[in-house]
């Protein structure tokens, strides 16, 4: 009965294209780290799409709170989940999320209808702050230790 009465509640045509694209970039983002050799240090993965390296890093000789965020990335990508949640935890669970949200996302646009659930504006308000909380205490970690 729930998801007749989500399936009732069409998406606008704006709305499909907005999840399509917001789909289709995370799909790149996976498809673009995944390609990618994590850097053994545990940062700079990023510099192989010719990035340049932290500027915190450079500045203070400490790795900023998203770095790691592409390395994590490579490693979950290539099943090292030890690895991931090594080089930056708030990254590998934000791919996590992006690996469920992508899917989602694209059946949503192209069926025209939010399928399972329809986000509403506190459950984005939490997971980014869940997100924000996890990422400044993991950067506390990385650079305590």
């Amino acid at each position: 009965m729930v998801y007749a009465a989500m399936k009732s509640e069409s998406l606008s045509a704006v709305a499909r294209v907005v999840l399509a694209v917001i789909g289709l970039s995370g799909l790149v983002l996976c498809a673009t780290a995944c390609n990618l050799e994590p850097d053994p240090r545990g940062f700079g993965t990023h510099e192989q799409l010719g990035l340049t390296p932290c500027s915190f890093y450079q500045w203070t000789g400490h790795t900023c709170p998203s770095c790691g965020a592409t390395t994590a990335w490579a490693h979950v990508l290539r099943g090292d989940m030890a690895e991931a949640l090594w080089a930056n935890l708030a990254a590998t669970l934000l791919l996590l999320a992006t690996l469920v949200a992508v899917p989602w996302l694209l059946l949503s646009a192209c069926f025209g209808h939010w399928l399972w659930w329809k986000p509403k504006e506190w459950d984005v308000l939490l997971v980014g702050s869940t997100l924000s909380v996890v990422a400044i205490l993991d950067w506390m970690r990385r650079i305590l230790s």
